[in-house]
């Protein structure tokens, strides 16, 4: 069976100042997303799912749909606030969505095979859609193993402000063991890096931890664990309107109570992306020079 592709693309990109799904990086107009739809497709990946804003639907369609006709299956589901499990009350007063974790919920009637997860905007480079391809395509319906591939925290870092990073530890086996959202790093002029949490001093890092970039693979069993933190999670956050439902939060949740584990595929891939306006020179570049030396075709679609 082949493996799916989840592609949470509901943001609307404030730090970056514009719609980053569909800002054109590649030499003939292409998008992250479609490198990375790319490097699946050559990966073995059967489907594409995004997840996306009701306020970019239309466009978003749009300038997908033609580009992907014939190459790869393709679906879409909105992450609204409406879009939630029978029975749980939306807080009358909650503006956005709940974060990567609701984004991976809402995608539940979509899927019924194995899946990869990754964010709109960030690139993740061939070899690793290849490990979590071969991962998944062994994977059963109703598997307990999951799957992340990890990156160097320090190739991971804009130049240009903070980022969020779940930093890994694994055991001597190679499985996760925690996972936890820094939401606040930075790397200064002298490469520096710490994370800061809210009303505390700065926490050093060393560079050399393993970040999640949200690059996970899973069972479609999954989802009912989804829902069912999510459940608990708005029992427990009701009133807090900014509160948000990590992905890495359902993912520890299980790990710690034994109910999956959670292999790390390494990778020797970079990732680059685009957190801030700023980002996108670098993006750019570093795509041409892929193109350059063979790695992508000058024009992605034919």
């Amino acid at each position: 069976m082949k493996p799916t592709l989840l592609v949470l693309a509901a943001g609307i990109g404030s730090r970056y100042g514009g719609i980053k799904q569909m800002d054109k990086f590649g030499p003939s107009g292409e998008s992250i997303i479609d490198y990375s739809i790319y490097d699946a497709i050559r990966a073995g990946f059967g489907k594409v799912v995004f997840v996306i804003s009701p306020k970019i639907e239309s466009e978003f369609k749009e300038f997908f749909i033609k580009k992907l006709d014939g190459k790869i299956a393709t679906d879409y589901v909105l992450q609204e606030i409406s879009n939630v499990p029978e029975g749980i009350e939306v807080p009358a007063d909650r503006v956005k969505p709940w974060g990567t974790g609701h984004a991976v919920m809402v995608a539940k009637p979509k899927i019924n095979e194995p899946f990869a997860v990754i964010n709109a905007d960030d690139f993740y480079g061939s070899k690793s859609f290849v490990s979590i391809s071969d991962y998944l395509s062994k994977l059963s319906l109703d598997s307990t193993d999951y799957c992340m591939v990890g990156y160097k925290l320090l190739n991971t870092l804009s130049d240009h402000g903070f980022v969020s990073r779940g930093i890994c530890s694994s055991n001597k086996e190679g499985f996760l063991e925690t996972i936890v959202e820094r939401t606040h790093i930075t790397k200064d002029a002298n490469n520096a890096i710490a994370y800061k949490e809210e009303g505390k001093e700065p926490v050093a890092l060393t560079g050399n931890e393993t970040a999640s970039m949200n690059l996970m693979g899973f069972p479609p069993s999954f989802f009912d664990h989804c829902e069912n933190y999510f459940k608990d999670f708005i029992k427990a956050n009701n009133q807090n309107l900014k509160a948000e439902f990590f992905l890495p939060f359902i993912v520890n949740s299980l790990i710690s109570s034994g109910q999956a584990r959670m292999k790390v595929l390494d990778t020797p891939e970079k990732w680059f992306g685009v957190t801030y306006k700023e980002d996108k020179e670098v993006a750019v570049e570093k795509i041409a020079a892929l193109v350059e030396d063979k790695t992508y075709p000058a024009k992605l679609w034919d």
